[in-house]
């Protein structure tokens, strides 16, 4: 970013829904330390008051703990913004298969609310976690945005509706939009708990208990891993791009490399045995293949590049150090 696009997000008032979550507190706490102005609205479902208290000590911020599955909550969060980073959803292929109904009232409903009163509050652009799981059944690699397949989940499905309605949006009510397809983003303040746990918190915390993580299949799928610090420099030039092909896109946001899940707990294992040796002796398992999940999954970032000047600056080595420095502080 140049000197007058970081003035202008220093000046913005900016609303990061899911902002209890991990994409959404990264995102609020880089906003803070620009200096922009944020409002943070989350409901708990799958956020973390932890991740919010030290943002709460922040004058700039103000947090309305509300659901995007209320009309009102969401006008009540527009009102007086300049940007909407709307980050809020049900995450999970396996959440969605098994219960289709809410991970659709969240993901589309909510997602209709939030354009609608991001249209009726003037906001000046509205930025998107969109998904690479809208690239479905496609087998082309690496995944290029204006080539995708049939979605093999409820969660695809929604994902790409979402991409759908952002599209008509621009020309049905011309409220500009940039949605981010998000390829397996990890790093600090990622849940390693639960049932839908991402697989590399959940690794990460299984290694340090010194139990087997357990890979769904041969672990040979392999997946564009991409770090946090990535996916918020994606988010910020979505912001501050001037350039009007830029807009009403959609765009990989990734780093450009696969890794396999095999390849994955060697790196986890290398990268702990730093801290603690005994991680090094600890099995992998196999257990059956996950239904939903895309076998491999590798993004082209030229359009990112090209469009809006993203240079990404963690490969999933240097990722993953930061990851796990941070998960041996924060969870040890």
């Amino acid at each position: 970013m140049n000197a007058k696009q970081l003035e202008r997000l220093c000046s913005s008032k900016i609303l990061v829904t899911g902002a209890a979550g991990f994409i959404g507190s990264n995102l609020c706490e880089t906003l803070l330390d620009i200096g922009s102005t944020v409002v943070g609205l989350d409901n708990f479902a799958t956020g973390h008051q932890k991740n919010i208290d030290s943002l709460l000590k922040n004058s700039k911020f103000t947090f309305i703990e509300a659901d995007i599955r209320n009309l009102d909550d969401c006008h009540r969060a527009c009102n007086t913004v300049d940007f909407v980073l709307h980050q809020a959803a049900l995450g999970s292929v396996p959440r969605s298969i098994n219960d289709p109904i809410t991970t659709n009232d969240v993901n589309v409903g909510g997602f209709l609310n939030m354009l609608v009163a991001s249209r009726d509050a003037g906001v000046k652009r509205f930025i998107y976690a969109a998904s690479s799981s809208t690239y479905g059944d496609s087998e082309a690699l690496p995944k290029i945005e204006e080539k995708i397949g049939k979605p093999l989940s409820p969660y695809a499905i929604t994902k790409y509706v979402n991409e759908l309605y952002a599209d008509n949006f621009k020309k049905t009510y011309n409220l500009d939009t940039v949605g981010l397809r998000y390829f397996n983003v990890f790093g600090r303040k990622q849940d390693p708990n639960g049932a839908y746990a991402a697989v590399i918190p959940k690794f990460v915390m299984q290694f340090m208990k010194y139990e087997s993580p357990v890979i769904n299949g041969d672990g040979l799928f392999s997946r564009d891993f991409t770090y946090i610090d990535n996916v918020i420099q994606m988010n910020l030039l979505a912001m501050v791009s001037d350039q009007p092909e830029a807009l009403n896109n959609v765009y990989n946001t990734a780093f450009g490399e696969r890794t396999t899940l095999n390849e994955l707990t060697i790196l986890l294992k290398e990268y702990l045995s730093v801290y603690d040796s005994a991680i090094a002796n600890v099995d992998i398992k196999y257990g059956p293949e996950r239904k939903g999940d895309i076998p491999h999954s590798l993004a082209s970032v030229d359009k990112a590049k090209k469009l809006l000047g993203y240079s990404p600056k963690f490969d999933i080595k240097s990722g993953l150090k930061e990851a796990v420095k941070w998960y041996w502080k924060h969870l040890k």
